[in-house]
């Protein structure tokens, strides 16, 4: 995908989350779990607003997340994040809230916010980067633990944070954000299609294959020597896992180079053992 495209999900990924919050979810009297529901909280607290200074809360505490990217992670990965933090802070601050809710009952208001944020906040990390907060460390801790997914740190911590704001705004509040939290995170980890494993079963008679995948797509094959039941042609059996992002470019190689070959492609989360975990 090229450069402009990614920019293009990161742009759009980083409106469609504070949207969520401003439209959905601040008239409903809900709160949006990680980071900036802990910015929410702390607003009111201050100002008794959740949505008056959510945005520079927020900033401020994603500035050691960055020292921790900064160490750990590339720096294409940084500049977008940095650029998707910018427009989400600015976009906190500038976006009316509304003082009616604008679909009839809490559920609904939960629902569609979660469906929007979870848009959002995979289109960050599709695009390489992420929208900071909670998602800065997900992504570095997939990177340590090849079983871990983004959203599980986000269950977590929000735990804690949603009991909180069930403390100071009732119980209702605090079971509705989280159907917000649970909505949004399942449908981030399936936008991040980086995020979802896949093996790849090929059976080819181009013993060039192989090496074709591991060089263009720097990923590791497991081959063995087979022969067809029917034809008796000698034929390679190659076992390789890929994250789905990567399935079209491993799919247009083996097009190249043997377009009659067999190809069973599986989800296989969780791989373990000798598996570089890329999602971005």
């Amino acid at each position: 995908m090229s450069k402009f495209y990614k920019y293009l999900e990161l742009i759009l990924g980083s409106l469609l989350y504070p949207i969520a919050v401003r439209v959905f979810l601040e008239p409903a009297g809900l709160n949006s779990g990680g980071l900036i529901g802990l910015a929410q909280i702390l607003s009111w607290l201050t100002t008794h607003s959740t949505s008056s200074i959510t945005g520079i809360i927020n900033f401020c505490f994603n500035i050691p997340l960055f020292w921790l990217a900064y160490r750990s992670l590339s720096m294409g990965f940084i500049r977008k994040t940095v650029l998707s933090l910018v427009i989400q802070t600015l976009a906190l601050q500038l976006i009316p809230v509304s003082q009616t809710m604008i679909l009839p009952d809490l559920n609904s208001n939960a629902l569609l916010g979660g469906i929007l944020g979870g848009l959002g906040i995979g289109l960050c990390l599709r695009s390489g980067g992420s929208g900071g907060g909670l998602d800065i460390l997900g992504v570095y801790l997939s990177k340590v633990r090849r079983d871990f997914s983004v959203g599980k740190l986000s269950y977590a911590l929000n735990a804690v944070i949603l009991t909180w704001n069930g403390l100071l705004f009732g119980m209702e509040s605090a079971l509705y954000s989280l159907m917000f939290v649970v909505v949004c995170y399942f449908v981030s980890d399936k936008v991040h299609i980086q995020n979802i494993d896949v093996w790849a079963l090929i059976i080819t008679v181009d013993p060039q294959l192989k090496h074709a995948i591991n060089e263009e797509l720097s990923r590791g094959v497991t081959w063995w020597n087979g022969n067809g039941a029917y034809t008796g042609r000698k034929q390679e059996i190659l076992v390789t896992s890929i994250n789905k992002y990567e399935v079209r470019q491993l799919t247009k190689l083996i097009k190249d180079k043997d377009p009659e070959a067999f190809v069973i492609l599986n989800d296989g989360s969780p791989i373990r053992g000798n598996y570089e975990k890329r999602l971005v």
